[in-house]
Formats: structure tokens, sequence, C-alpha cells
């Protein structure tokens, strides 16, 4: 049996459809979906979805009880405040037009967009060119917070308005941590959306305030 076409150690045991190639079980499993475009009729996603779902919906799961710390709470600055609000848009615009989206597929959407930052690479690309971003939602975001830039008033001399990685990650992961505590253990509600959209929904006075309001 051939080696795997990615390690070269490893025995070959699954021809993956999206490349072309043959991999092995891990080499399979590390590279689903973070860098290969996985197509819907894999069997190897199929079978393995639900528990990589749960993996990374699992990730880092606050103890609910507890209160945000004031490091935490790092969207009491506007700048931040202002990343933010990019960052949740397309989660209250896609959960607007798709009843179906819960407050399950916003964590999806957000664990995207950070691993897609943290690692600064796309994904590997598929021969027949056919097949979009694993996550419709989250390459959404991703794409909202590169471009994202603070512009204030007065810009003092060295300020910029980009955000390093360093904030993009911070930002995310807090968005992430408010998901999972206004969602609590009902991942399969919209908790969390019936907030986005109440916050959303005050965008007019906000914006004459000129400051977004931190999530809650």
């Amino acid at each position: 049996m051939a080696k795997c076409s990615k390690c070269n150690k490893r025995k070959a045991k699954r021809y993956c459809i999206a490349i072309g190639e043959h991999l092995c079980s891990l080499c399979c499993g590390l590279l689903r979906e973070k860098e290969i475009h996985c197509p819907p009729n894999c069997t190897f996603l199929e079978k393995h979805r639900p528990y990589q779902e749960k993996r990374i919906i699992e990730k880092k799961r606050p103890v609910i009880s507890r209160r945000i710390s004031h490091e935490e709470e790092i969207l009491s600055d506007e700048r931040m405040a202002w990343l933010a609000f990019h960052i949740e848009a397309p989660l209250k615009e896609y959960s607007e037009t798709k009843e179906s989206f819960r407050d399950k597929e916003a964590i999806l959407a957000l664990e995207y967009a950070k691993e897609k930052i943290e690692k600064g690479k796309g994904f590997l690309i598929i021969p027949n060119g056919k097949s979009g971003p694993k996550d419709e939602v989250g390459e959404a975001i991703y794409q909202n917070v590169e471009k994202c830039r603070y512009e204030k008033k007065i810009i003092l001399p060295g300020e910029a308005g980009a955000y390093k990685k360093e904030d993009k990650i911070q930002c995310l992961e807090r968005i992430i941590l408010s998901v999972k505590l206004l969602a609590k253990d009902n991942l399969g509600g919209r908790n969390y959306i019936k907030k986005l959209h109440e916050r959303f929904s005050k965008i007019d006075e906000l914006s004459r305030m000129k400051k977004i309001s931190p999530i809650t």
C-alpha cells in the first residue's frame, strides 16, 4: 500500500476525492475542512462531522455561572466594540434570512473565522473548483474582520486604523464566550441570536451616539 501523499510516513488508506490523492487517516482528520474543502458527498466527512462539531463547540467551554472578569470585558473599549460590530453583522444578517440558524451555528462560524486568522492561510484548492468555503457565515465574518478599520475624527501620529492579529483573535474569543454564556445549555436555541437582533435594532440610536454598545 502506498504512503500518505501529505506526511509520506503512514499508509494511505483513504482516497480524498477533493484533492485526488490518497491520505492516511490521521492526515485526513487533521486537514479535513481546515486546509481541504471537503465535498458534502465525502463519506469520511459525513461520518465524523457530528464529532468534530461537538469538539469545536465544547472547546474551552466556560463555566456558565461565573461572572465575566474586567480583563475579558474588552468590548468596553470603543475600538474593539467597532471590530465586534463587524464580526457580528454577518451573524445578524444570516440569522434573519434563515430561521434554522441557531446559536450552535454561530459558534461554528466564529470558530471558523478565528482558526483561519490564527493559521493565516487558506484552504487547499480543489481541482474542479466547485466547492465553496466550508462555512459560508464564517467566511463572511473572516472577510469582515480582515477588511475592518477603526476610524475616528482625530488620528494622532503613529496611530493606525488596522487591527492586529491578536486583537482579532481576542475579540472573536470574547464573542464566542458571549454566545456560550447566553445559550447556556441550549445551543440548539436562539438565545444569543435574539439578543443580537435586539442590539442591532438599536443601530440608529447607537449611530447618533457614535458608540457601539458592548455585548452582554
